[in-house]
């Protein structure tokens, strides 16, 4: 699925999108958004977009759990995620 450019910079539409219904992925994304998401390719940025479209629970398991994407495409942006701050 093509993400269209000007979605990929709605910033403020992608801070809604990082609201999840676990405070833990909230603090997360939206950390990851704030630091990191600008400087990431267009081609990550489509992953995030998409990486958002996942149930809590996945998310949850990549980002926080340990677990790696079935999906190769994912791993390098969740090993981004892992890495943010969120001190």
């Amino acid at each position: 699925m093509m993400i269209p450019e000007s979605e990929l910079k709605n910033i403020e539409r992608l801070r809604w999108q990082c609201r999840r219904g676990m405070l833990e992925l909230d603090v997360l994304l939206e950390a990851f958004l704030d630091q990191h998401y600008e400087m990431l390719s267009p081609r990550l940025q489509r992953h995030f977009l998409q990486l958002l479209e996942f149930p809590d629970p996945v998310i949850h398991s990549w980002c926080v759990g340990g677990e790696n994407p079935d999906d190769e495409e994912f791993v390098e942006l969740v090993d981004s995620i892992r890495a943010t701050s969120v001190a």
